[in-house]
């Protein structure tokens, strides 16, 4: 016993050590950053308020993730809110995404879409499937497209490995094209073998001199792949107007930097325009060259701060002739997304997709060209009523970014930026690219495609439709400032919409 009591008796005093060298580490921790607080000059707060100056850092970094999961209500968040998110995350399981008891979504403030349902909705027997749509018939290798939901631009570098196979792998279950972004062609892109659009940056990656310039017979190698079915040439993206692409230095692996054609470990930052490409002319003549070489559909994505340049285009376009217009053009939001962008022009450049879509429509059915050039809306479409609004609008296709990311489990939580993303969707940490496994993302994605077609058939069945394809403005109405709803063809009069 005496041997036991011993024993415990030193333990206590060996517990009652440790507990007073943790008290005399914390005191003199708590000395040296009072110190440190009063002496330094760049924070305010923790000169003032030295130590405790210190918590305010950590609770704005911890009130980002305590308002997502606790106190915004479900259609409150930006840029999307947790009702949004949750039918993307249901859909994508392949679960019920149906809700109970009533609307949690205010259908009063103005600019709210309503689509205008008929007494006799389409059945479900007289249901079909929207039908596909060639785009650029007269080109050596025409792109004969069904899905009414694709994949927009997110590059190798902005995404990860694993993300870039399960889009690839997603877009072939799913019938749908994947947009490589302006990144270039990377071999996981083709993995799935998934219809592919080559976008062609203002930097020119992957298709690139040692200059900077467009290397053409790169391009003719990389538009050689069958999987290959479109060349989309960005003029603008959506998140920043008049600002190149932005992937940071700590993303640029060997591996990219091969891809693009630049050097490793180097902030990879596009030019804000193309240098060769200064007005409508050059314009054209570039959309020509790349369709001459390739003989695959080439298009042009733009983000519209009004009417006056479409309108200049297209008059452009008739003095040449409607065989030189571009085969699509590409309308992305000023509220679209991307990996990094200056705030200013995220917040404050080029109009939404709500007015950007139906001026592109009506400028190009006002300079007949409507038939000649197919449009494809993107930007912050992510769900059915969003998706049958753009057709409504006069989309002839919609693709999604940040849709899809949602679909691969992204948790918005604004890292894309960083190195950090949690989910290892925008990260080539590969401790954090473990929790995404292509094959089974690869389903959600599919599975999102899917319940996209379906919620969008809703749509269209309510209001009389067979498919979404088959929707006009006449069955959407907006919000206005007294409450009352205008149809959308009363908005933006044009008897001449026929969607393609």
């Amino acid at each position: 016993m005496d041997f036991l009591s011993r024993l415990t008796a030193g333990g206590v005093d060996v517990l009652s050590s440790v507990m007073v060298l943790g008290v005399v580490v914390l005191l003199v921790s708590v000395v040296v950053m009072f110190f440190v607080d009063v002496l330094q000059t760049e924070d305010a707060i923790r000169r003032n308020y030295p130590v405790i100056g210190r918590f305010r850092d950590l609770f704005s970094r911890l009130g980002e993730f305590f308002r997502q999961y606790f106190f915004a209500m479900d259609r409150e968040e930006l840029p999307f809110n947790r009702a949004e998110r949750e039918w993307i995350y249901k859909s994508a399981d392949g679960v019920d995404n149906t809700v109970a008891f009533g609307s949690t979504r205010s259908l009063t403030p103005p600019g709210t879409v309503v689509f205008s349902n008929c007494t006799f909705p389409t059945l479900e027997h007289d249901a079909t499937i929207a039908p596909s749509v060639v785009i650029g018939p007269q080109c050596a290798h025409p792109y004969d497209a069904q899905s009414i939901i694709n994949i927009s631009a997110m590059s190798f570098g902005s995404l990860s490995k694993p993300a870039v196979q399960a889009l690839s792998h997603g877009a072939r279950k799913a019938g749908c094209w994947l947009n490589t972004g302006e990144g270039g062609l990377s071999p996981y892109h083709l993995e799935g073998g998934a219809d592919i659009v080559f976008q062609i940056g203002t930097a020119k990656y992957g298709a690139r001199k040692p200059d900077g310039s467009l290397d053409l017979n790169v391009l003719c190698e990389t538009a050689g792949h069958d999987q290959v079915k479109m060349i989309e040439l960005k003029l603008a993206q959506g998140a920043k107007p008049g600002k190149g692409g932005i992937l940071p230095g700590e993303k640029v692996t060997p591996e990219i930097a091969e891809i693009r054609g630049i050097p490793p470990g180097r902030d990879s930052i596009s030019p804000n325009r193309h240098p060769e490409i200064e007005n409508n002319t050059d314009l054209l003549d570039m959309i020509n060259t790349i369709r001459k070489v390739t003989g695959k559909p080439t298009g042009v994505k733009v983000v519209l701060g009004d009417d006056v340049w479409l309108a200049d285009f297209c008059t452009e376009i008739q003095r040449r002739g409607a065989v030189h217009a571009p085969d699509f053009i590409t309308v992305d939001s000023g509220d679209g997304g991307t990996g990094a962008a200056p705030m200013p022009l995220m917040d404050n450049v080029g109009l939404t997709i709500r007015e950007a879509l139906p001026i592109a429509v009506d400028v190009l059915v006002k300079h007949g060209l409507r038939d000649r050039i197919r449009i494809i809306a993107s930007g912050k479409l992510v769900t059915p009523a969003e998706v049958a609004w753009a057709y409504c609008a006069g989309a002839d296709f919609v693709a999604s970014a940040r849709g899809f990311m949602f679909a691969l489990g992204c948790i918005q939580s604004l890292k894309c930026n960083k190195n950090t993303c949690p989910t290892g969707i925008t990260t080539h940490d590969r401790r954090l690219q473990k929790g995404l496994d292509p094959e089974e993302k690869s389903n959600r994605v599919a599975n999102f495609v899917n319940k996209m077609r379906y919620g969008v058939g809703l749509i269209a069945h309510s209001c009389g439709e067979s498919h979404p394809r088959a929707l006009e403005r006449r069955h959407c109405r907006l919000v206005q400032g007294d409450g009352r709803t205008k149809a959308l063809d009363k908005i933006f009069p044009n008897a001449d919409i026929l969607n393609g």
